[in-house]
């Protein structure tokens, strides 16, 4: 008879408790924009249910371990804004937050297992695991499992004699601990996001929980610290929905059903096309970043572009993250920490993958540019520049904010939408002025710079009415006059109002350029 193991009747019951929440990397290298959103979710969930958020370092596979990734991560999270109450930087009550100083914990729990007849030591060597693997492979099964159908077959506690079990331990015989897991049983769980999930355990292996080494793997780990840390919602991404099983029957097995956490699997954060999930290798094939901040590999010495370094605000970041695979159903995309905090809700977080479009997140970029003050801008805009190798004082650069920052996406642009107001362009865009120059036009340029060389006031408004009159006196109309002008002044067809720019590098600088554009012009065949 096939009985369940039914997880969704004690969560409905379950009685409210203070939410804490949890983000749980592995520190193996820089922080995926994924995990950030299940970081982001986290932290707003808590926030809105006056909870308490925790950072959790997954650092059992000391194989995979890299130096200086934990530090990385907390400084990702701060530099979106959404630090932790609880980590191994900051302390807690329920620490350590390192599961490698957690070690003895996972031990006593796996030990547990075993008198309680729920897990089991196997002492099967890499080439056995792999000998069973081709003996018992066949169409019908081509991946063998490590199940309740073949465990019998293998060297463990279950199929050998208890006195043989007791010899291999007291000589040293390597050994792992598994997780018993029975045959033809239905384990359900009720996701917040997906509903009922119901999983047939035939379709399962038994999973290490305990190393040889004598550290936990993942699926020991995570149940032992929700349970001591207390933790009520449990949010991580889908591909971790086919563990919930073994998780489960580790809450009933431990005897903490009641405890156990409620689940949300997030959705996947998809390839552009759509055909995936997406990674660093797709970044790197398109041309966009996938991490939060810039990642160095103190391996490769190989430095991987993140969202900061390419010139995202973190609010930004942040609000393009929340929309990747959740809304609150209104058509208001652009929104701070404080409003995404008060309109999260589980229920409109998507099931299915949301896709990642580089073009909508530069979008939000720009709009928080906008919506950022010019004294906000301000110290970013400086380092910008001053890696340029230009140095302005902040009087000049919050002018040149004002000016041009609802044409910037990125903060980088700052650099190619201000740095004609420093130093004169070394090449302009002569072939776009070409097709429509004439004597008339040269004869107007020749005769304005004249004309503004002899101007009493240099403002804005004295240059513009300046350029009226002399374009009168030539026969000409001010509006096929206007782009010759910012080209030679800019060097291309973009920048704010052009007399704006003319009054801010002076009479004697737009003079000069208006020289060098009439040669260049002149010069182009």
């Amino acid at each position: 008879m096939t009985s369940s193991i039914e997880a969704s009747a004690y969560l409905c019951g379950m009685m409210e408790k203070q939410v804490r929440v949890r983000f749980a990397p592995s520190p193996t290298g820089g922080l995926h924009l994924g995990g950030v959103r299940t970081a982001l979710y986290n932290y707003l969930f808590a926030k809105k249910h006056g909870g308490t958020f925790i950072l959790r370092i997954e650092d059992t596979d000391q194989g995979r371990y890299v130096e200086g990734a934990e530090q990385y991560i907390i400084d990702s999270l701060e530099w979106c804004g959404i630090g932790p109450d609880e980590g191994p930087h900051k302390g807690g009550s329920m620490g350590p937050y390192r599961q490698s100083e957690r070690k003895e914990r996972y031990l006593k729990h796996a030990e547990k297992l075993v008198a309680d007849g729920v897990a089991y030591y196997a002492f099967d060597t890499t080439q056995e695991l792999e000998e069973m693997r081709e003996k018992f492979k066949s169409e019908q099964n081509p991946s063998p499992q490590y199940n309740a159908s073949i465990r019998m077959e293998m060297k463990n506690s279950i199929s050998l004699p208890p006195e043989e079990v007791e010899k291999l331990i007291i000589e040293g015989m390597p050994y792992v601990i598994r997780i018993k897991v029975p045959a033809s049983t239905n384990v359900t769980l009720n996701d917040m996001i997906r509903g009922e999930v119901t999983f047939n355990t035939d379709q399962l292996d038994d999973k290490v929980l305990l190393k040889a080494d004598g550290m936990p793997t993942y699926h020991l780990a995570v149940v032992v610290d929700d349970y001591e840390m207390k933790i009520s919602h449990a949010f991580r991404g889908e591909e971790w929905l086919p563990s919930a099983p073994i998780h489960v029957l580790l809450w009933e097995y431990l005897g903490w059903k009641n405890d156990m956490p409620k689940w949300a699997h997030l959705p996947l954060i998809l390839k552009p096309d759509g055909k995936g999930k997406l990674s660093k290798r797709d970044g790197d094939k398109l041309g966009f970043p996938v991490f939060a901040m810039d990642w160095k590999d103190p391996k490769t010495g190989e430095t991987t572009k993140g969202f900061k370094k390419m010139g995202f605000l973190p609010e930004a970041f942040i609000n393009m993250l929340a929309l990747l695979g959740w809304n609150d159903g209104s058509n208001e995309e652009v929104a701070d920490i404080v409003q995404l905090t008060e309109r999260f809700t589980i229920e409109r977080i998507h099931k299915g993958g949301a896709k990642f479009d580089f073009e909508k997140a530069k979008w939000f970029n720009g709009e928080w540019i906008k919506r950022s003050s010019d004294a906000y801008l301000l110290p970013l805009v400086k380092t910008i520049l001053f890696e340029k190798g230009i140095q302005a004082n902040d009087e000049k650069t919050l002018m040149l904010i004002g000016l041009v920052k609802e044409r910037c996406q990125l903060l980088q642009d700052f650099h190619a939408q201000t740095s004609y107001f420093f130093e004169s362009p070394k090449v302009i865009d002569s072939s776009s002025v070409k097709p429509k120059w004439d004597d008339k036009k040269n004869n107007f340029f020749t005769a304005w710079k004249k004309t503004i060389a002899d101007l009493g006031e240099w403002t804005t408004e004295q240059i513009e009415n300046s350029f009226k009159l002399d374009a009168g006196k030539h026969e000409l109309k001010t509006g096929e006059l206007q782009l010759p002008l910012r080209i030679m002044l800019v060097g291309g067809k973009f920048g704010p109002p052009v007399f704006e720019i003319a009054q801010n590098i002076g009479k004697e600088e737009t003079i000069k350029r208006i020289e060098f554009g009439i040669k260049s012009i002149n010069e182009l065949s």
